[in-house]
């Protein structure tokens, strides 16, 4: 008789981890499933952690955990050719308990709930590609792993393998991701000393900042962002995969761009790549979730398409969907219920949580972005030179400026099509 598990996990990612921790903290037999060398060692994403998600497992985790910087300010920047139209909101109390939010190296802190959740009881078994969900009269009873005799079984399985899952794919619960549902980001990990982070971005102490950037994608539907830690940012570009397809751009010439814009260069000068890494993310938000539950199987994180485009938001609502998992596991394990019924309460409690509400809530933002690429490449440009027309003193009167502003305006969009627009996106959003 081959060992019987209470829960499989497939992924040692955020929202795998969340889900082992809280089944193997009730006491459940629980394994998880890697298939890199270690938690970590193949994850990607843009670098944010915020606290909320995590505190609800570890309460004042982040003394302990291996985090970077606390980020105390957003900023957002819409790059022309040559100019920068910045805003941006800081506040000294992020950067104190309970915190908002802080940047993070995947390598270090996965490896770190990992270990937590092996302290709970979970067994981790790296370097194991599940291969394909065993199902029974409709029900999945275990995976088949790459190992020898690697079949194992268990009462669920909680699917947490990211974006791209074959193993949901297999099953039918979802087609093939469609070039407009997913993006492909590529990111950077740019080494400088800590001093001069500190001197650059104006920043004290383990203060961070969070940078999230429009006008670097050629037009396409995507953005850029940047990311301090404590002795290196993190800086990378996302793009939707039909436009990159339809482009035919190379994703390394994108982030290129974006690191010899006149903006963004003095902010790297002098740094040395340590780190590339590129991976398929999900952008379509709500309108793509597959069905969350189903006969002894439940699907979490990027593998359930959480990301919120507009918020930048996808670690957090990995944990949060990871640990409701994990907590719907434990009530049918009480039962004695692993079907779809008594799994239900997963998704329940996910339809009632901050995660569905606020994918519900931004639900036609993506389209609306894809649809309106002026955003991405007019508006910027525009912006720019308008407030470069206005600010500049050059002898001619203000009144004059603000009258060549508003042609400058009007020459490449009325006042209606601006009006329409904006309620457009005014829509996307509520």
């Amino acid at each position: 008789m081959k060992e019987r598990f209470d829960v499989i996990v497939v992924g040692a990612g955020p929202a795998g981890l969340a889900a082992a921790y809280t089944t193997a903290k009730a006491g459940l037999k629980t394994i998880i499933f890697e298939r890199g060398e270690f938690p970590g060692s193949k994850n990607m994403f843009g670098g944010v952690l915020f606290a909320h998600s995590l505190s609800e497992m570890f309460p004042d985790f982040w003394e302990e955990a291996p985090l970077e910087r606390a980020l105390v300010e957003e900023r957002y920047w819409l790059l022309s050719e040559d100019s920068a139209t910045t805003f941006s909101f800081k506040t000294k109390s992020f950067g104190q308990p309970p915190y908002n939010g802080f940047s993070v190296l995947r390598a270090k802190f996965d490896r770190w709930f990992a270990g937590k959740a092996v302290e709970a009881g979970a067994l981790l078994v790296n370097e194991t590609l599940v291969e394909k969900l065993i199902q029974k009269d409709g029900k999945t009873i275990g995976v088949q792993t790459g190992r020898e005799d690697g079949d194992v079984y268990g009462d669920v399985v909680i699917v947490a393998e990211g974006v791209n899952s074959l193993l949901t794919k297999e099953l039918g619960i979802h087609e093939e991701w469609r070039g407009n549902e997913v993006g492909v980001g590529v990111k950077e990990l740019i080494s400088l000393p800590k001093e001069t982070i500190q001197e650059r971005f104006n920043l004290e102490g383990n203060e961070g900042i969070a940078m999230r950037i429009l006008g670097t994608t050629r037009g396409m539907t995507g953005g850029a962002f940047l990311y301090t830690n404590k002795a290196s940012v993190s800086i990378g570009v996302a793009c939707m995969v039909e436009d990159v397809s339809n482009e035919c751009v190379c994703p390394n010439d994108l982030i290129d761009d974006l690191k010899n814009h006149p903006m963004v260069k003095p902010l790297i000068a002098g740094g040395s790549t340590k780190e590339y890494s590129a991976h398929m993310i999900p952008e379509a938000g709500f309108r793509s979730i597959p069905e969350l539950v189903h006969d002894g199987l439940m699907i979490v994180g990027d593998a359930a398409m959480l990301t919120i485009l507009i918020t930048g938001e996808g670690a957090n609502l990995a944990v949060t969907s990871g640990r409701l998992a994990g907590e719907a596991a434990v009530k049918a394990k009480e039962n004695g219920d692993f079907s779809a019924n008594g799994l239900s309460s997963y998704k329940e409690a996910m339809d009632e949580s901050y995660v569905i509400k606020d994918l519900k809530q931004f639900k036609d933002f993506a389209g609306y972005f894809h649809s309106n690429r002026d955003i991405l490449n007019l508006y910027p440009s525009l912006l720019n030179g308008i407030v470069k027309q206005v600010i500049a003193t050059d002898g001619l009167p203000r009144s004059e400026k603000i009258e060549r502003a508003k042609a400058m305006l009007k020459e490449k969009k009325s006042y209606w099509q601006l009006m329409k627009e904006a309620w457009h996106g005014w829509r996307s959003i509520r």
